[in-house]
């Protein structure tokens, strides 16, 4: 009898940069709507995630849209983990290197 031995391939690690921007929470409501926003801080960003910093009292939805201030596009994010105000989220596609870089840009500009 032949056992499959495949290991799971280990998941990419990705650049991870310092942001501290201020960004929100859009829910995702009912046929996708988008009315309800929070406040959060982003602390870090690579082309998969980011490290947020929201109130320890915010109940998170595990999907939702993160904007980032002054950058008018919408990414959408799922929860991967969470304790008390730190959420690492995922994003559902990965970013473009050039929208990361004026993203980061942005932020030294400041």
């Amino acid at each position: 009898m032949h056992l499959d031995t495949e290991h799971r391939k280990p998941e990419r690690a990705y650049r991870e940069f310092n942001l501290d921007r201020p960004g929100n929470i859009i829910f995702v409501g009912h046929h996708l709507s988008t009315g309800t926003q929070v406040r959060c801080l982003i602390r870090t960003i690579t082309l998969a995630g980011a490290l947020l910093e929201v109130s320890p009292n915010l109940e998170m939805p595990s999907h939702f849209f993160l904007e980032i201030l002054g950058i008018h596009d919408e990414i959408g994010s799922t929860v991967v983990k969470r304790e008390g105000e730190w959420v690492t989220i995922s994003f559902n596609m990965l970013l473009n290197p050039e929208f990361l870089h004026h993203v980061l840009r942005l932020s030294f500009e400041s």
